[in-house]
C-alpha cells in the first residue's frame, strides 16, 4: 500500500499547490492553459488506445459497458457526490467537474492497475511512485484552473488502488499482457472523451462508460471458450 499513499498524498499536494497559484492567475490564462491541458489528455488518451490488437472486443466493451453505465447512473452518483461536497465547502461550482474530470484521468490506464499489483504483491512501489510524480503535476495544473476538487479525486484513487493492491494475489494470475493492453485501450479512448469535455467540443459521459474496461476481461474469456 505504500505506492498507493504515496500517489494519493502527491495529488493531494499537486492540488494544494495548484488551487493556490490559481488565485494569481488571470482567467485568460488559466483558459489558455486548460486548452492545453485537454490536448495533452487526449493525446495521452490515444497513445493507449492504438495499442489495441482486438478492435472488436474494444468496441463490443464500449457497446456493454456504456449500457451497463447508464443503468448504473455511475455519471450521476459522481456528480452527486461533488455536489455534495460542493455544499460542505461553500458552493464553488466548479468542484464536482474537477473531482469527477481528475478521479477519471488519475484511475484509468495500465499504470493504476499495474502499479497496484506490484506494489500489492512485491512490497515494490516503483511504479506507483512513478505515477504519483504525474499525478502530483497533473493535480498543480488541473487545480490551477479547475481548483481544489481535484486534490479530493485522491479518495478514489486510494480506494481504487488500495483495493487491487490488497487483491494483489488473487487478480495477477488473471492479468495478462494481452489483457491488460485491451483494458488499457478501452481506458484510454475514455481518457480521449474526457479531453474533448475540457475543451468542451461536446459531453461524453465518460463516468458511464467506466464498466467497459471491466467487460473486457468476459469477452476475452468468452472468446478462448470459442
Amino acid at each position: 500500500m505504500t505506492g498507493t499513499i504515496f500517489n494519493a498524498a502527491a495529488i493531494i499536494v499537486g492540488g494544494v499547490l495548484g488551487t493556490a497559484l490559481r488565485r494569481g492567475v488571470p482567467r485568460g490564462i488559466q483558459q489558455t492553459l486548460m486548452q492545453g491541458l485537454a490536448l495533452a489528455v487526449i493525446l495521452i488518451g490515444f497513445s493507449y488506445a492504438i495499442k489495441t490488437e482486438e478492435i472488436l472486443i474494444l468496441i463490443l466493451s464500449l457497446v456493454v459497458g456504456g449500457i451497463l453505465g447508464e443503468l448504473a447512473a455511475i455519471e450521476d452518483k459522481l456528480a452527486r457526490l461533488g455536489q455534495a461536497v460542493e455544499r460542505r465547502f461553500g458552493g464553488d461550482q466548479g468542484v464536482a467537474r474537477a473531482f469527477v474530470t481528475a478521479s477519471l484521468v488519475y484511475c484509468v490506464g495500465a499504470m493504476a492497475v499495474m502499479g497496484a499489483l506490484q506494489d500489492g504483491l512485491t512490497g515494490n512501489p516503483e511504479i506507483l511512485v512513478a505515477k504519483g510524480l504525474i499525478d502530483g503535476v497533473l493535480a498543480m495544473v488541473f487545480a490551477s484552473t479547475m481548483g481544489y476538487g481535484v486534490a479530493l479525486s485522491a479518495l478514489p484513487v486510494f480506494i481504487y488502488q488500495g483495493c487491487v493492491a490488497l487483491l494483489a494475489h488473487q487478480l495477477s494470475p488473471l492479468l495478462t499482457t494481452a489483457l491488460v493492453a485491451e483494458m488499457t485501450a478501452v481506458g484510454g479512448l475514455l481518457i480521449v472523451g474526457i479531453g474533448a469535455n475540457l475543451l468542451e467540443l461536446t459531453r461524453i459521459r465518460a463516468g458511464n462508460l467506466l464498466p467497459a474496461i471491466f467487460v473486457v476481461p468476459v469477452l476475452i474469456w468468452l472468446k478462448s471458450l470459442l
